[in-house]
């Protein structure tokens, strides 16, 4: 790494945390540097909006003309709500350009080599790892082709997810529920299945006060939902995708720009996506309860012997209230 840059780039990176997530874009940061002291700065404002490079530059004015700007995310080099970043960095006249992370997005990808081809100076690679970190879900999410889905469910310590009759509110306590909410509010879409909204009537949305936005309330399955429920209402849209296929539920909301999904289905929706091998991180909210009989956390009929078991590393492992949280990824 260009040890020069690093401060700049910190910088481009913390303005990139202003950026809104979830969101269609990624979180991106820019400074312009002339003789040493930061004459422009921006970040992306969301969907639609100028982006990071363009905000900067029209802060520099002329000031651009031979500077340096330091961008989290390679400069795009395509047309679409807004020009290429790259075309706007070469006519301002920007002598040099240090970027963080490369762009995974095949449709913007290019910024770097056109900005080379046209006499600007390149550097790569700086703080890379921290860029990353920042657009995790939308990196996987552009090097996969679907969205990046998070499993949460809540059990007892015997693994059960609801009573023998059904009863199933509350298995865990107000610190897990909390911890849901911020969990749901870094989510493009919140995902069950049609047994869950039939039987639970769930609002599906983010109870924070500080929640900007809602994620969407997707519903699977072909059952049609009742006219006066909840996710009928208008407190946050609603999509019901008639399939039982998990690839294609995510095509479509990776279609609509959604790149993390947080899975709230009951078993059996779960077991789908486990079964497909499309669950990419757990959050496992187990409560100090034993039932002894009742609904299963998840069923999945193609795993019957333990060879066939699906495996996660585990990250962290925290205490909530009388609860306990484990994360883990797939391995």
């Amino acid at each position: 790494m260009d040890q020069r840059w690093g401060d700049a780039m910190t910088l481009a990176l913390n303005l990139a945390a202003n950026s809104p997530c979830p969101d269609p874009n990624p979180r991106v940061g820019c400074v312009i540097v002339a003789d040493g002291q930061v004459v422009g700065q921006g970040w992306h404002h969301g969907a639609g909006t100028s982006h990071a490079e363009v905000e900067a530059l029209h802060q520099a004015g002329d000031a651009a003309r031979g500077a340096t700007a330091v961008v989290t995310l390679e400069p795009c080099n395509h047309t679409g709500r807004t020009g290429p970043c790259s075309h706007a960095l070469r006519e301002a006249g920007v002598s040099r350009v240090v970027i963080a992370q490369s762009d995974p997005n095949p449709v913007a990808v290019g910024g770097e080599q056109f900005l080379r081809t046209n006499g600007v100076e390149v550097i790569t690679g700086v703080l890379s790892e921290a860029a990353m970190a920042l657009n995790a879900d939308w990196t996987f999410s552009q090097t996969h082709r679907r969205p990046r889905v998070c499993w949460k469910y809540a059990a007892t310590l015997d693994g059960r997810s609801a009573a023998p009759d059904g009863t199933s509110q509350w298995i865990t306590g107000e610190e897990a529920r909390h911890q849901v909410q911020i969990g749901r509010s870094r989510c493009g879409a919140i995902v069950v299945g049609t047994g869950t909204a039939l039987a639970d009537d769930p609002r599906l949305t983010v109870r924070l006060s500080e929640a900007t936005c809602q994620p969407l309330r997707v519903v699977v399955g072909m059952r049609d939902l009742p006219a006066g429920c909840h996710l009928h209402d208008d407190s946050a849209e609603t999509l019901q995708i008639r399939s039982h296929d998990p690839v294609e539920v995510l095509d479509v909301l990776w279609h609509r720009g959604i790149h993390r999904v947080w899975l709230e289905g009951g078993p059996r929706l779960a077991g789908a996506f486990l079964a497909a091998d499309l669950v990419d991180e757990v959050i496992a909210h187990i409560a100090p309860t034993v039932l002894g009989d009742g609904r299963a956390a998840v069923i999945d009929p193609t795993v019957t012997t333990l060879a066939l078991a699906h495996h996660f590393v585990i990250d962290d492992v925290c205490r909530l209230g009388p609860d306990i949280q484990i994360r883990a990824h797939h391995e």
